[in-house]
Order: structure tokens, then sequence, then C-alpha cells
């Protein structure tokens, strides 16, 4: 595992298992499973409702709390300060925790400054070492950096091989801000596995296009949180920390990219 230390001396993993739709007994096993092939980050949220889900499936695992990456985000029904204090306390006793390693704004509400000064106050008081934002655009971003205390340690965008974000990926490096990409595979909004591009050069290094495409974003300086419901693909996304793509092949794949969200975000 690779790992991108974010600003304030947090390691994150580079890689971690989205649990977006995963919910009940059947999400407590895909969760263990990743678990136990090797996945440290589990990215979750209020709106996906399965924080019991990822929590129980930790607690069974047998792993120390201290071993596992816990993200979690607060979203529009907690659109005031106080609201967004109270649901994080929520979102605690949901997940079994005293303190998540990542919380997130889910997006730039209109009511995000003060929903973001209820996650300031929770990074100082312990419950979250480090807090974020997630569907900023650089604009977006940069008016929260002005008016915050704590600048966002994480940004998690959409982001793969058809719309990269490289300049917003520098736009928060250049503050300290480490990205991270929801959708790598693009939620089959694009045909990824079978890219002939991504096949012709995965193929070189004994690798199929998903991990081509994974290792593209990290090699780029982007964490990634891919999902999956099946074991054999969990632990083919896993394995891509062992081979490295030439500085040709980079520019192959940024061939890929168009100018526009595949999810229609600004």
């Amino acid at each position: 595992m690779e790992y991108f230390t974010l600003y304030n001396g947090v390691k994150m993993p580079a890689l971690g298992f989205g649990t977006w739709t995963l919910r009940g007994e059947e999400g407590r096993r895909c969760i263990g499973e990743a678990l136990a092939v090797g996945y440290r980050l589990l990215d979750t949220a209020r709106m996906y409702q399965n924080e019991e889900t990822v929590g129980q499936a930790v607690r069974d695992s047998g792993l120390g709390r201290e071993e596992v990456f816990l993200t979690t985000k607060l979203w529009q029904p907690s659109n005031s300060y106080q609201k967004a204090k109270s649901d994080l306390d929520r979102s605690l006793q949901a997940l079994g925790t005293d303190y998540v390693d990542l919380l997130l704004l889910h997006e730039p509400y209109p009511e995000r400054l003060e929903m973001y000064r209820a996650m300031e106050e929770a990074y100082k008081a312990g419950k979250a070492r480090a807090i974020g934002v997630s569907n900023f655009n650089a604009e977006e971003y940069e008016s929260l950096v002005q008016q915050c205390e704590i600048r966002p340690a994480v940004n998690q965008v959409e982001s793969h091989v058809y719309y990269p974000r490289l300049e917003l990926c520098r736009t928060l490096a250049a503050q300290g801000t480490q990205m991270q990409s929801w959708a790598p595979f693009t939620e089959g909004r694009r045909d990824l596995f079978h890219e002939p591009i991504l096949m012709e050069i995965g193929a070189a290094h004994g690798k199929t296009a998903a991990q081509t495409a994974l290792r593209y974003l990290v090699q780029n300086g982007i964490a990634v949180i891919p999902k999956s419901a099946h074991r054999e693909r969990m632990e083919e996304n896993f394995a891509v920390f062992d081979f490295s793509l030439t500085g040709e092949e980079m520019a192959r794949i940024g061939t890929l990219k168009g100018p526009d969200s595949l999810f229609g975000w600004p």
C-alpha cells in the first residue's frame, strides 16, 4: 500500500474502498471481504445511510480501530452549524467510534461556511483527525480557503481517465490539499474496462485496463476509492502498487480526457 501524507501529518491510504449502496448483511459481507483483502480506508457518508453497516463490518473484522482509516461526510440535512455538530455525533455513534480519520463536507452547500465551522471545532476536539470537502471546484475551494480557519486537507471529486482534472489537482496541491477520486471507473458512464489504450498499456505490464486506470490517477498524485461487491475485482483493484507507467504511457492515457464531467458537475 502507498500513502499520501496530509498537510497535518496524517497518513491516508492512496487506495480505499467505496461503500456507496452497500448496506445490511450483504454490505457487511462486502466490506468485510475488502478488509480481508487488505483495504484499510473505508469511505462512507450520512447520505449513504450505511454508517452502521460500515462500523459493524470494522468490528467484525477484528482489526483495531487505529488500523482502519474511516471517512464520512455531512450532507444537505446538516445545513447549519448546530445541525452539523449534532449530525457528526450521530455519525460517530452509528460508526461505533469516538473519532473519524477524515470528515468531509459532501457538497458546496449554501450553508457551507457554518457547517465547516462545526467541522473545524470537531477537528480541534479530536472528533476528526482531518477535515475537508467534496465536489468543490477550484473557485468554490479557493473561496472557502479564504474564509475558513483550517484549510481542507482533502477535496474528494469526480476524477477518472476521461476527466482527470489535473489542473484542479495542482491548484489543491499548491495549498497543501490532497485530491481524492470518486468514481475512478466512471460508474458505467463509459466502458473503461474495454478502453483500447488502457487494455494495450495494461497488457504490457500484465495488468488490466482497470488497474491501469487506477495507476494513472495514483501516479498523478490522486487518491482513489473504487467500489466493488466482488472479491476478485477487489483483489484486482488492490494490486496497483507493483508496477509503474512510463512517461509515454501516461501521456497516451492523457489523450483520453475530455473537457466535461460525466456526472453533470459544473
